[in-house]
């Protein structure tokens, strides 16, 4: 894709902090219209990204466009019509919930289309919005800062981990109001280490490790990538030794039941459970976003893994994983 029919382009996107080397590199192409899922855990480099392509931070090299604007040089341009969410903690604490949706929205200088929509729609009451921002909870300031980003009807918003703190109802308003936008022909770039929510909302997804992109696919090729997990369960004995199947290899044997792993194509498996007439059961599981991304990260730099994506030692990650 061209980099100027693209909403938001990276080209070997790179910053360093003295020896430190926190984005090494990235080449990003977000198509308009998209929802895209930013993934990974804490440090691996996606709020360094999203404060490039803000202009908050000038890169060490490369570029990052914004509806073909320079990000650094062009800032203006680039965030002529951008909604960005603004770190709960970094709210004013002395404003009014009120005051502070006026100052952003005059700020941005369009007209204020969906903030009663909003304010309806995340729980925020009229009479919340006149208290000062120093007596909100976290999840009230979250509510607050999303409505401010999204209230002018941006044709982009670039969002760092939006549903973090809160709740499990509100998270799915939310949800429902990214998916209206989406169908509206916004442009979702959103962060986030919580894997069954990017599942629900995303259409493609890159995966970044170590500040570099591991994998960027859409959701539906990724999963078609990877591998699936079929229990059978068998009327008497299971089989002692399975035919030669491609891409099938045992997990587990328990009683009459097998645990496979499937890799690609499950079309060969299905014939040889067909050739049997003693197959009780069969789960087929499609594999899950949180399966893939550990298969990413399950990794770690060292004598056996050189942080190049190579196998090494299992290294435990921090995720929140929210089960639908």
């Amino acid at each position: 894709m061209s980099q100027d029919l693209a909403a938001i382009a990276t080209t070997n996107l790179t910053k360093r902090y003295g020896g430190v080397t926190a984005l090494d590199g990235i080449d990003l192409s977000v198509p308009r219209g998209v929802t895209y899922g930013f993934l990974g855990p804490n440090g691996a480099g996606k709020t360094t990204t999203i404060r490039l392509l803000m202009g908050f931070i000038r890169p060490t090299a490369g570029s990052a466009r914004i509806d073909g604007h320079d990000c650094w040089r062009d800032g203006v341009r680039a965030r002529a019509d951008l909604g960005y969410l603004v770190p709960a903690e970094a709210l004013y604490p002395d404003m009014t919930g009120e005051a502070l949706l006026a100052y952003v929205g005059a700020l941005s200088g369009k007209p204020i289309t969906l903030r009663d929509a909003l304010l309806d729609a995340l729980e925020l009451s009229r009479r919340d919005l006149r208290r000062r921002l120093n007596t909100y909870s976290k999840g009230m300031k979250q509510k607050l800062a999303l409505t401010a980003a999204m209230q002018t009807n941006p044709s982009l918003l670039i969002l760092d981990e939006p549903t973090d703190g809160l709740d499990p109802l509100i998270q799915r308003a939310f949800e429902s109001v990214l998916a209206d936008l989406h169908g509206h022909g916004t442009t979702i770039f959103m962060s986030s280490h919580d894997l069954a929510e990017v599942e629900r909302t995303c259409e493609r997804v890159a995966i970044i490790r170590d500040g570099r992109i591991a994998a960027e696919e859409t959701i539906g090729d990724l999963k078609a990538l990877r591998r699936r997990i079929a229990e059978i369960t068998f009327a008497g004995p299971a089989p002692e030794h399975l035919a030669e199947i491609p891409g099938v290899h045992l997990v587990r044997r328990d009683g009459n039941r097998l645990t496979l792993s499937v890799e690609g194509g499950i079309a060969p498996l299905l014939r040889y459970l067909a050739s049997r007439d003693d197959v009780a059961d069969l789960l087929l599981a499609p594999p899950r976003l949180e399966e893939i991304f550990l298969d990413y990260y399950d990794m770690t730099p060292g004598p056996s893994g050189g942080g190049d994506g190579t196998p090494g030692a299992a290294v435990a990650v921090p995720l929140k994983v929210h089960r639908p």
